[in-house]
């Protein structure tokens, strides 16, 4: 029964964050695509957007992708909690937990769906297992040292961009030209 379970978890979860993923960078599933999700991560203060659109949308379609399939692992999982490490440093950052208030639920069940399903392993039903692919150990604690510097560095540390305040006497809260 684990073995089923964790292949649930995977097809679920990965499937699902392989769809985020693809949102941002094909823009399927009516999402934002390339150039929307560039102004956001700009909007959140990581530089150049366009990069960070692509690493983040690479990490959650291939993390995904990875996870649902039980291949590679740990990668997978890691490129999961990476994504959502940094959404949580950034776009949820401030906000009260819940998801009904902008806060960073979602992310950090993910995050933490992933970290179980890497150190589980991806089971018997798994494309590893069938593969006879088995990655050495050590790359999940590298793997996390090297999110938790990235998420600190660039996420934790990143400035957002600050919205001008609209000036009074202006309808609607246009914007005075410059």
């Amino acid at each position: 029964m684990r073995d089923l379970s964790a292949a649930l978890l995977r097809l679920v979860v990965g499937g699902l964050v392989a769809g985020h993923g693809a949102q941002k960078l094909f823009g399927w599933f009516d999402g934002p695509g390339m150039e929307g999700t560039s102004g956001f991560m700009e909007s959140l203060g990581l530089r150049p957007g366009r990069t960070w659109a692509a690493i983040g949308g690479a990490s959650e379609f291939g993390g995904g992708t990875l996870t649902a399939l039980g291949l590679l692992n740990p990668l997978g999982p890691l490129g999961i909690i990476a994504a959502m490490s940094m959404a949580t440093a950034t776009a949820h950052r401030g906000k009260p937990i819940w998801v009904t208030e902008g806060g960073a639920e979602l992310p950090v069940t993910n995050a933490a769906v992933a970290a179980a399903l890497m150190l589980n392993g991806p089971g018997r039903y798994s494309l590893d297992r069938a593969l006879g692919v088995r990655l050495p150990g050590w790359l999940a604690p590298l793997g996390l040292l090297a999110i938790a510097l990235v998420v600190y560095r660039y996420g934790v540390q990143a400035e957002p961009q600050q919205q001008e305040e609209p000036r009074e006497g202006l309808a609607g809260g246009e914007q005075q030209p410059s």
